[in-house]
């Protein structure tokens, strides 16, 4: 019984592969560590461009390439009618076809299920994020990011993720502290490590983020310079940062960037994701307050910028 008491849940949603963007984004808002999505209409496109292979499995060109499936898990402690509820109403809204099921699973089940469909990828001009369970890996010039992202969301596949990847690669510089606000898998804090900065913080509310992303520090040799906080962002972060990031939700961004000043000095660099598009102009209603956009980047109808502070505030 205990054993079974520990099952997760996981809710597949069948979709048609046209909508599956607008269906992704919708399931991003039921749990806070991330999705993974079977999609397999541009299969060849993709393992060419994103995996860099070109023998594919008999078994995934025999995929149905009309639909795509969205797989979500839900925690023992929560309930999964909630999130099956809240599927049913906004795909009903947003008038997109669907089919949902509902079956039980040991969580290191779902947490190997995903690692399939996460090949090593390259992110803007010199990153490369290299899954652990990856052996054979050719970098081809670029600085590889060890990842095992656990059950913190953050792996590089998402494009709020990938935005904020390729912002930081631009703004960071050797020697420059860097703070993450909402660090989860921790990937921001340790790019910006192997990007040359000089120490970074991640900060999160959940404990399991910050272990996951001090695990992830320590395999890519940047634990030393790499400082883990689990608590409230202005209750345990002091300091100024060169850099600052938060890939989160926007109404999330929206509460941080009250906050984010105080960490911030005069030329500092704060770079915001996580924001679907329709959202966009709700984040800058309340950015553009203490904030000027110096850099805009849009992937999918995810949002990505970089801020800094107005010279008058």
């Amino acid at each position: 019984m205990k054993e079974l008491e520990m099952n997760w849940t996981e809710i597949k949603v069948e979709v048609p592969a046209q909508m599956v963007e607008k269906a992704g984004n919708i399931a991003n808002m039921v749990v806070p560590y991330g999705i993974y999505i079977e999609d397999y209409s541009n299969l060849e496109e993709e393992a060419t461009e994103i995996a860099h292979i070109d023998l594919i499995d008999e078994e995934l060109l025999g995929k149905d390439r009309s639909k795509a499936w969205i797989h979500v898990y839900i925690s023992p402690e929560d309930n999964p009618n909630e999130a099956i509820s809240y599927l049913r109403e906004r795909f009903c809204a947003e008038q997109i076809p669907f089919e949902i099921t509902c079956s039980s699973c040991a969580q290191e089940d779902w947490m190997n299920n995903w690692k399939k469909y996460f090949k090593p990828i390259p992110v803007g001009e010199k990153l490369l994020i290299r899954p652990l369970w990856e052996e054979e890996v050719d970098p081809q010039g670029r600085v590889v990011l060890n990842l095992e992202p656990g059950i913190a969301f953050g792996t590089g596949t998402h494009e709020t993720t990938r935005l904020c990847l390729e912002l930081l690669e631009k703004y960071i510089s050797a020697g420059d502290c860097f703070l993450d606000m909402g660090c989860g898998s921790g990937i921001l804090s340790v790019a910006a490590l192997l990007l040359g900065a000089e120490s970074a913080v991640g900060v999160d509310i959940d404990p399991l983020a910050v272990k996951t992303a001090e695990e992830n520090a320590a395999s890519n040799q940047v634990a030393d310079r790499f400082t883990g906080i689990c608590g409230d962002l202005t209750e345990k972060v002091t300091g100024k940062y060169h850099v600052v990031a938060a890939n989160i939700v926007a109404d999330i961004v929206i509460l941080l960037s009250q906050d984010a000043p105080w960490f911030m000095y005069e030329n500092s660099v704060f770079i915001v994701s996580g924001i679907i598009d329709t959202r966009e102009q709700d984040v800058l209603d309340v950015l553009q307050e203490q904030f000027q956009v110096v850099e805009r980047r849009e992937e999918k109808g995810w949002v990505a910028m970089a801020l800094k502070l107005k010279t008058d505030c």
